[in-house]
């Protein structure tokens, strides 16, 4: 039987929200961040985006290429206030849901529950009641396995949609930079140029036995996706593996006391999606960037889980202070709580003496 993937992409979702939530934005370059040295873009409008501007790119950057760019702070819970409505939305339509940001998910619409004869039609009537729910866009990809659906969401960007057929898939996939490949991050886009590989159809004429030279344990899945293949189902039950928050300080910081409280708000961060999801992990590690931009991390790990903010300060504090005094200044530091486990009667929040170092 042919699966019918819906991937449903929501359109510059954070700056969407805040030019639909603020009117004097609509129409303008913004971006939500800070416009501080030292701060990110989180997200960009379309019309941001017509400049160059992206996510991740340095505040600074952004506003060199668009000197009128509107900064807006980012609203978290806001967000995922809106996201809940989406997937109520989703939920109308099919059990099968994956997501995969608070912005994007896979939806199996096979047997979908309201009986739309096609996925086509089933596609247009959820970005439909998106926009009757939230009054936002959304755009869709559709096709026969997950790949060529996120692959085609992105081709009728923003606010439309894309199908891609079983006749089709393989062929189409040949004429795609390689780069536009979900698994094809920068770097491996870079080694496949120097190795003759730029477009679905180079790929598709590399041996496995090549690719498996050249990219180990991944060779098999560009073999895959090279031909349209992709064998994975929706999972709606996917597991999330870890919970974490960083933070670029405006500056290099080199007292102890700023940098510990950098970690905590961090800590803080990743305790409150914790808290909301009663999700509890046995491992926490502490992320530290230096001016140099020279990276290590620090990892603690127990038999039970931590469930209590308090036990997740200790932990973040300890870790960070097996790296101070600091030698040199610290731009960026991250908390992460990973290794999610069941909650027992025995659970304590003792952590263990143990700390893991990597560089």
């Amino acid at each position: 039987m042919v699966r019918k993937i819906i991937h449903v992409d929501m359109d510059a979702f954070f700056a969407s929200v805040e030019q639909r939530d603020d009117p004097a934005l609509r129409g303008k370059p913004v971006a939500v961040g800070h416009a501080a040295a030292r701060g990110v873009v989180a997200a960009a409008s379309y019309e941001a985006r017509a400049f160059g501007v992206r996510s991740a790119l340095p505040s600074v950057t952004a506003l060199r290429r668009c000197p009128d760019l509107v900064f807006v702070p980012p609203r978290f819970e806001v967000y995922r206030d809106v996201s809940r409505q989406i997937h109520e939305v989703f939920a109308r339509y099919t059990d099968l849901i994956q997501p995969l940001s608070l912005d994007e998910a896979y939806l199996d619409v096979t047997a979908n529950k309201c009986g739309l004869d096609t996925a086509w039609l089933t596609a247009k009537a959820i970005r439909a009641d998106i926009l009757a729910a939230t009054g936002l866009t959304a755009s869709a990809g559709v096709s026969y396995n997950k790949f060529l659906a996120k692959l085609a969401s992105d081709h009728r960007k923003p606010n439309g949609q894309f199908a891609v057929t079983p006749e089709m898939g393989a062929a189409w996939v040949e004429t795609l930079p390689v780069s536009r490949f979900h698994g094809v991050g920068p770097v491996t886009a870079g080694k496949m140029k120097r190795l003759g590989i730029e477009t679905g159809a180079d790929l598709k004429a590399k041996s496995l036995a090549f690719l498996q030279q050249h990219f180990g344990s991944s060779a098999e899945w560009y073999h895959a996706i090279a031909r349209g293949e992709d064998d994975r189902l929706v999972n709606p039950n996917r597991v999330r593996k870890s919970s974490g928050s960083e933070t670029t300080f405006d500056r290099d910081l080199t007292e102890a006391a700023e940098i510990e409280a950098g970690v905590l708000r961090m800590a803080d961060d990743v305790w409150h999606w914790c808290e909301s999801r009663q999700a509890f992990g046995r491992t926490v590690t502490v992320k530290v960037k230096y001016a140099d931009f020279h990276q290590l991390t620090r990892r603690r790990s127990q038999p039970v889980p931590v469930t209590s903010r308090d036990a997740l300060y200790g932990a973040a504090l300890a870790l960070i202070r097996s790296v101070l005094p600091a030698e040199k200044g610290i731009r960026l530091v991250g908390v992460t709580v990973s290794n999610f486990a069941a909650v027992t009667a025995e659970t304590t929040d003792e952590l263990p003496i143990f700390v893991e170092a990597a560089a």
